[in-house]
């Protein structure tokens, strides 16, 4: 709509006649005159505060029912990816920016690589540097959360949170995401929180791990081995219920910062749960499940088979998909040129 034809709607509406549209009274009075004046200045007004793009813009948005927005964002008649799998579990990567040195902690890496590995096994992948809307989640199975300090929420990202979980939605917590200013709070989500701030870290050191749930099906093929990364160790465990743990390390300190010699000797050679399964139900909520790994300080540890191999089934069984479901994935053939692809 123009200038023009937001005058003519507006001095229409007011009853004044206009030029092009016969008279039907007098129109040099000086109320008539009062009245153009008025309508031409609300127009502008309007124009000014409301371009027309931004209204159309608004209007088409609101005016799209759910069933005409597809589970990705996108038009449910735009053709799918290459490669997609329609019917896969629907998992959302909450990632963030960039902290540490190279090799480590690296946030937006993990958003990229993830998202083509978990694609590549079956799934439907969305994700974001920053926390989830309601509107990412509503149809999402499970959050894979791998960013420093994540517990470290609004009162309106608590309120997603909490309803996504109520509605029985999973979360995969990776190494310090379970940090944050209330590790009780935490530990009602992800079975534990870390407290932020205080020395809670061996970094680097060797974790050798010990799996004590061998018949557990997330664990399934691997065997006791090590790794060199960070462990956690001063924790706050949640109760009722409390995590079933799957596999545990022996406390040893950084040969460069003997951090847990100087803030916490008391935990050098006790045996911590480093990976758990969290199964729990949010009050007023339908039963949840998390999984957790507490390492993933060095990036390159998500390339090691047997937790890549892990991971891909505490997706899963987040999710509440069989365990293998994400493991064992054989996409379809390829289908032939111009067959609804996207990028045909």
């Amino acid at each position: 709509m123009t200038i023009g034809e937001s005058f003519h709607k507006a001095a229409n509406a007011s009853g004044t006649p206009t030029a092009g549209r016969p008279e039907t009274g007098e129109t040099n009075t000086p109320q008539a005159i009062a009245l153009h004046f008025f309508a031409a200045l609300a127009a502008v007004m309007l124009f000014l505060c409301f371009p027309p793009a931004l209204v159309q813009q608004a209007q088409a948005q609101n005016n799209r029912t759910v069933g005409e927005i597809a589970v990705n964002g996108e038009s449910p008649d735009a053709p799918r990816a290459q490669g997609q799998n329609p019917n896969g579990m629907h998992i959302f990567l909450w990632t963030g920016l960039k902290s540490h040195p190279d090799g480590r902690h690296d946030y937006p890496q993990f958003l990229a690589d993830w998202s083509k590995l978990l694609t590549e096994h079956g799934a439907v992948v969305d994700g974001a540097l920053h926390a989830p809307y309601a509107a990412d989640l509503e149809h999402t199975d499970v959050i894979v959360l791998y960013k420093g300090d994540a517990g470290y929420l609004s009162d309106s990202e608590k309120a997603v949170l909490e309803a996504y979980i109520k509605r029985g939605g999973g979360i995969v917590s990776l190494h310090d995401s379970l940090c944050g200013p209330d590790p009780a709070y935490f530990a009602t989500l992800v079975g534990a929180g870390k407290k932020h701030g205080e020395v809670n870290y061996t970094n680097p050191a060797p974790v050798a791990y010990t799996i004590v749930d061998k018949s557990n099906p997330i664990m399934q093929g691997m065997s006791n081995f090590t790794i060199m990364d960070e462990s956690f160790y001063k924790m706050t465990w949640a109760k009722d219920p409390a995590v079933h743990v799957l596999a545990t390390a022996v406390i040893v300190d950084s040969k460069t910062i003997p951090a847990v010699a100087q803030h916490a000797p008391e935990y050098l050679g006790k045996s911590v749960p480093q990976i758990w399964t969290y199964a729990h139900t949010l009050p007023g909520g339908e039963p949840a499940r998390a999984f957790v790994w507490m390492q993933g300080d060095r990036y390159a540890n998500f390339d090691n088979y047997q937790i890549q191999q892990m991971l891909l089934r505490g997706i899963a069984w987040a999710g509440k998909k069989p365990v293998d479901s994400l493991v064992d994935y054989v996409p379809p053939p390829p289908m032939r040129r111009g067959a609804g692809l996207s990028g045909q």
